[in-house]
């Protein structure tokens, strides 16, 4: 039975270790793992020496010592409390003209013309080559002066900023599903195209909305160059200006901003994690 088997085959059956011209083969597994954790290690330093320094310099006053002056200061400055709610307000706007503008538009481009595709992940990702500075500067040039005058002239041209991320997201969560097959069996039971919309493919696409919404959010709490040539203070804005007074406070704002982020996205992983346990559930018992 043995002399019926390659001897090759036969030394992986016992165990044992092919050769090839008289040199056993190594594992390179141990090797990749290596590489993996110092890549990992130089990305962990490269990101957390800043932030610590950051913090660092937040819990200290000027002679060193450390102290929560910065952050319990930071309410009671001037103009933070309008900028704060400002950069909030926008964030909500854009997050709901993006959503509401792209999933219709990504669905129909999956069902009905997936040829185009190529050209509209060419389209998205124009907001990324093109410098911010040149976008507002043109759009302040041909906006009519009553949408210059309001703030939410930014949460428009938010938009087009978060579309490489916000199209990504859906266009990934779109591929991941039978999209085809879910919207023709909703057609066949009566059910109309918002309602589909609203019941069927969004409930499918939970998690990359709620990716794309992160995005949009982080994006547009962090943008300084668009809401600064427009003269409004947002939020970054207003971290630079006061920079110029108190070094402390503007950086304790930045990480307490960064810090908020990073909560809203853990929230947000939570509860769509939560959410799918209790789908699982759900078709478990039946």
């Amino acid at each position: 039975m043995a002399s019926l088997i390659p001897e090759v085959a036969y030394e992986e059956m016992l165990g044992g270790v092919p050769e090839v011209q008289g040199e056993p083969q190594r594992p390179r597994r141990p090797r990749l793992r290596l590489w993996r954790g110092i890549v990992l290690l130089l990305a962990g330093v490269y990101f957390l020496i800043p932030l610590y320094a950051g913090l660092r310099f937040s819990f200290q006053n000027d002679a060193g010592q450390f102290s929560l002056y910065a952050v319990k200061a930071i309410p009671s400055q001037t103009g933070f409390s309008a900028a704060f709610f400002l950069s909030l307000r926008l964030a909500a706007v854009t997050t709901v003209l993006t959503i509401v503008l792209m999933v219709p538009t990504a669905t129909y481009v999956h069902l009905k013309l997936p040829k185009l595709r190529r050209v509209l992940d060419f389209v998205t990702i124009l907001p990324i080559v093109i410098p911010p500075i040149v976008l507002i500067l043109g759009v302040l040039h041909a906006a009519p002066l009553w949408l210059r005058s309001s703030p939410y002239l930014l949460s428009l041209v938010y938009v087009i900023l978060a579309l490489p991320f916000v199209y990504r997201s859906l266009d990934a969560g779109l591929s991941a599903i039978d999209l085809k097959t879910l919207v023709e069996a909703s057609r066949s039971l009566g059910g109309k195209w918002i309602s589909t919309l609203w019941h069927v493919i969004l409930p499918n696409l939970r998690a990359a909305t709620l990716s794309a919404t992160v995005l949009t959010i982080a994006l547009v709490l962090g943008e300084f160059t668009m809401a600064s040539l427009d003269l409004w203070t947002t939020l970054p804005v207003w971290i630079y200006q006061f920079s110029q007074l108190d070094a402390h406070i503007a950086t304790a704002v930045s990480m307490l901003s960064l810090l908020g982020t990073w909560v809203l996205l853990t929230v947000i992983i939570s509860v769509d994690r939560s959410q799918s346990r209790r789908t699982r559930r759900r078709t478990e018992a039946l």
